[in-house]
């Protein structure tokens, strides 16, 4: 089973080599680069640049000038310099639409909601203190609390499950199990589908043996078909409520019998269908792509916390002997260093990492007591960025970008933002959004909060490796204050529909409550039919926790809350906390008391334990459902269209009509960087130093020097330097063929991977890694299959906008397409005015040779744009 595989596991949290210092990776090296954090603190100290500038990237270096008060008082009359206040500025009148009865009334409605705020939370501890004694009185009692002291002692896994067994056995849990009805789900659908996905992937695979004959009209099996139609239709987030987190809150260890069978049953048929025979590459491509679409991701979202965000790290190490980490990872404040460590290491690394050693690299709070009282006195924030930057680079491996920490270990990590100004929207700081940001300048930003540390910029790496201003040298702040589980970005940029939120707020802990039990740990008062504390025990705390919220809302949508050290606080509480799992790790109340300080060992090694332990009644919900989403990225890693084989003469990833237009206009735009994630190798790893990895798809988007009428062609794929500017396309293609052979260069921008004429080509080489993963987020469109040049002249016709002829009905040979297609474009050049050969006439030069294709469009500019395109000939001759 997928929740207790036992390949990443490392040190016992209370094991000897886990405190050994010497065992962590890398831990002799900071990965401080004393350079890059000069450039930082200039950037703090740099004023924040306006708006209203006329150019925002220029430094501010712009004169003074100085002019008299009014024109009864000279230029040189000494004025009284006026006082500057340290406090932040108040809400102003142009904001609020103050007017006399707001006036009037603001500070009695604000001591009248605080005064009933308070007496509602007097009332919500009660009602929890009653509850506490309820349950440890008339529920956990004898037999029963012994077996659940032996559940919350267990120090592994496996012995967890056994005590969960144990006691579900006892309360009558097994009968549950075995009875498929459940008003929560449809469990008489759940069953047909099962039924019928049963079957049909038994006659799948008699006829993949060929034992036996059924086809249907068209010559295919009609069995994997149907069984495929059955997926697309099943294969869906929350099919019918079968990932209800109410069909794990009623056991500790498991869910009803018929929901695990359509669970294992549905993996069974999609890997029966990613191995098939019955159907080709490109039926399967669209079928794990739509399922993809359908199903949804999984991400774990690590909350902030201050120094509770170390519990985190249980949760992770929990996540990660189980083999469940999910690949996309965010986090915000304290949560945000956590998921830093997790996206920056692979997995072997991390299972040496999480170990109580690891406090020895946590060095945010070295400074004494009276070091810190002076900064906080001085600058309004008890720490300094600087330090805390050089104190993080470790967790991030010095200066990695988020672009460069997805490429390393193919975890998708986020980081929450908040710009200090107020009005403006939050970031999700990720490897689409941001992906040449410093991880740890926004981990500073994501923890930056109000009287702990001041606002901080945060810096991206240029090209030649150096740091620069991030959007401006604008300052942000913690995230958490407003965005401290960015659900809905999620969701936008990588489709997640099932979250994993591991949740240690101080401020907001008290208020989860779970009046019918939650995932692993259900109600036991009444063998799981009552509700925890008594009905009125449970519907008193609902009322009042709803009241609580009510009023909340009130001081914001009024405008009564003040604003102190110039943050809107109305947030902190209204904001979602919780996902389709929340985990909530069990503090004591000396966490409260180290809230702002280092870990030791000890202390570390102890939240590691705890957090793991809170982790454990989760892992069956989250096995479930990521056996299934694994076997989906599988089929959409497999089958996304990488190269070809040999024996054919498909043109190797071939980009379709709109990603040619798009890729064109990037280049025209005279823009390097236009969109939120560059597509060039300029920008990719390669050019920066200490880069990890080579990417699969290059594209080339460089711009060279413009030609003359005439001038020397020193591009040419057969290496002749007198070759004249614009030669035959037959030339340049056969120049650009012998550049696919063999025996060709490495610089090819094709698939850095040798091709072998007996592999399949659905499969991806040997030694190929498969979490070296291409620049951008859009997936190639299917390989077109041509039997002579016809194909490819109209993808050639489609990219230099001469649509309008298609001539489908041309079967001549190659070497007449060659002409047409020659012909055709003197002819469209001269009638635009110019000649072939004239770069200045505004004609489309289509320039192939031995390692690209390159569009380019000189009109109007000084430079001619180019777009090199890896693609791949074999097979015959053009």
């Amino acid at each position: 089973m997928a929740d207790t595989k036992k390949e990443s596991d490392g040190p016992a949290p209370y094991s000897s080599s886990a405190f050994d210092l010497t065992q962590l990776p890398d831990y002799d090296n900071d990965f401080v680069t004393e350079d890059d954090f000069v450039r930082f603190a200039k950037a703090l100290a740099a004023p924040e640049t306006s708006p209203s500038a006329e150019d925002l990237t220029a430094p501010p270096d712009t004169p003074h000038h100085f002019t008299a008060q009014n024109d009864w008082r000279p230029v040189h009359q000494r004025v009284r310099k006026r006082k500057k206040s340290k406090a932040a500025p108040g809400r102003g009148k142009d904001e609020t639409r103050e007017g006399f009865v707001y006036v009037l009334l603001k500070w009695p409605l604000l001591v009248f909601v605080l005064g009933w705020l308070l007496f509602l939370s007097i009332g919500y501890v009660i009602t929890r203190i009653y509850i506490y004694l309820y349950e440890h009185w008339v529920t956990w009692r004898g037999t029963r609390n012994r077996l659940r002291q032996q559940l919350q002692n267990a120090a592994t896994y496996e012995e967890w499950i056994r005590s969960a067994k144990t006691l579900d056995a006892y309360l009558g849990s097994d009968i549950w199990k075995e009875k498929p009805e459940y008003a929560y789900y449809d469990s008489k659908t759940v069953r047909r589908v099962h039924e019928q996905m049963v079957k049909l992937r038994q006659r799948a695979e008699s006829d993949e043996n060929g034992k036996s004959d059924s086809k249907s009209i068209e010559g295919q099996n009609r069995a994997v078909e149907d069984l495929r139609a059955l997926m697309e239709a099943c294969m869906k987030n929350n099919f019918v409520g079968f990932e209800n987190p109410r069909l794990y809150s009623e056991t500790y260890y498991g869910t009803k019998d018929l929901v695990q069978d359509f669970v294992d049953e549905a993996e069974t048929s999609m890997d029966f269908l990613l191995r098939t025979k019955q159907l080709d590459a490109e039926n399967k491509r669209a079928l794990f792509k739509h399922l993809g679409s359908n199903f949804g991701r999984t991400a774990l979202c690590l909350s902030g916390g201050a120094t509770f965000a170390y519990y985190h790290y249980g949760v992770a190490k929990a996540l990660l002997d189980a083999g469940l980490l999910p690949e996309v990872i965010t986090g915000t404040s304290g949560g945000a260093l956590v998921a830093a460590l997790l996206g920056t290491r692979t997995d072997e690394e991390l299972k040496k990492l999480l170990v109580p050693a690891l406090a020895h690299r946590i060095k945010a709070s070295q400074d004494s007591t009276w070091t810190w009282m002076r900064r906080w006195y001085k600058t309004g924030a008890r720490f300094d960025a600087v330090q805390w930057g050089k104190a993080c680079s470790w967790m991030t491996r010095g200066s990695m970008t988020f672009k460069e920490a997805y490429q390393r270990t193919g975890r998708i990590l986020n980081v929450s933002c908040v710009p200090s100004d107020p009005h403006s929207p939050t970031i999700l700081a990720n490897y689409i959004t941001a992906p040449d940001c410093v991880i740890w300048s926004a981990v500073l930003a994501s923890a930056a909060v109000p009287g702990i540390l001041n606002p901080v910029v945060l810096m991206k790496k240029d090209k030649d490796g150096t740091l620069s201003p991030y959007s401006f040298g604008h300052k942000w702040k913690d995230g958490s204050l407003r965005t401290d589980i960015p659900l809905k970005a999620l969701n936008l940029h990588f489709n997640v529909r099932f979250s994993i939120v591991s949740q240690v707020n101080p401020h907001i802990n008290i208020f989860f409550f779970s009046s019918r039990g939650s995932v692993g740990r259900p109600v036991t008062h009444r063998r799981g039919r009552g509700w925890r504390g008594g009905f009125i025990g449970s519907a008193i705390e609902q009322y009042l926790k709803l009241d609580l919220n009510k009023w909340l809302k009130v001081l914001r949508h009024l405008e009564l809350l003040p604003r102190p050290l110039g943050q809107d606080w109305s947030e902190i509480w209204l904001q979602r906390f919780s996902g389709t799992i929340t985990i909530w790790p069990k503090s004591i109340p000396s966490d409260f008391i180290y809230i702002l300080s280092d870990p030791t060992p000890e202390r570390l090694a102890r939240m590691i334990h705890v957090g793991q332990q809170s982790c454990f009644p989760k892992l069956k919900f989250i096995a479930n459902r990521a056996k299934l989403e694994k076997q989906i990225q599988e089929g959409r890693r497999m089958y996304r269209p990488r190269g070809q084989n040999h024996d054919g003469a498909d043109l190797a990833n071939m980009l379709s009509e709109d990603d040619l237009h798009g890729l064109l206009k990037d280049t025209k735009s005279g823009s390097e960087n236009n969109g939120p994630y560059p597509l060039s190798d300029d920008d990719s790893e390669s050019t920066r130093p200490g880069s990890p990895v080579d990417l699969p798809l290059g594209f080339n988007l460089t711009r060279r020097p413009k030609r003359t009428p005439g001038a020397l062609n020193t591009h040419a794929a057969d290496g002749q330097n007198d070759v004249p500017d614009s030669p035959s396309l037959s030339q340049r293609l056969s120049g650009w063929w012998s550049t696919m052979s063999p025996n060709a260069t490495k610089n090819s921008t094709a698939l850095n991977y040798p091709r072998s004429r007996t592999r399949n080509p659905t499969s991806p080489p040997p030694g190929y890694a498969l979490h070296d993963r291409p620049n951008s987020m859009f997936e190639l469109r299917p390989r077109t299959e041509i039997g002579d040049l016809q194909g490819f002249r109209r993808q050639i016709r489609a990219v230099a906008d001469d649509a309008d002829d298609d001539d489908d009905d041309d079967k001549s040979d190659g070497d007449s397409d060659v002409e047409q297609f020659q012909s055709e474009s003197r002819r469209r050049q001269q009638h635009q005015g110019g000649g072939f050969g004239d770069a200045d006439a505004g004609a489309v030069d289509v320039e192939i040779h031995g390692e690209a294709a390159h569009w380019g469009d000189d009109e109007g500019e000084s430079e001619e744009q180019s777009v090199g395109i890896g693609l791949g000939l074999e097979g015959r001759a053009l």
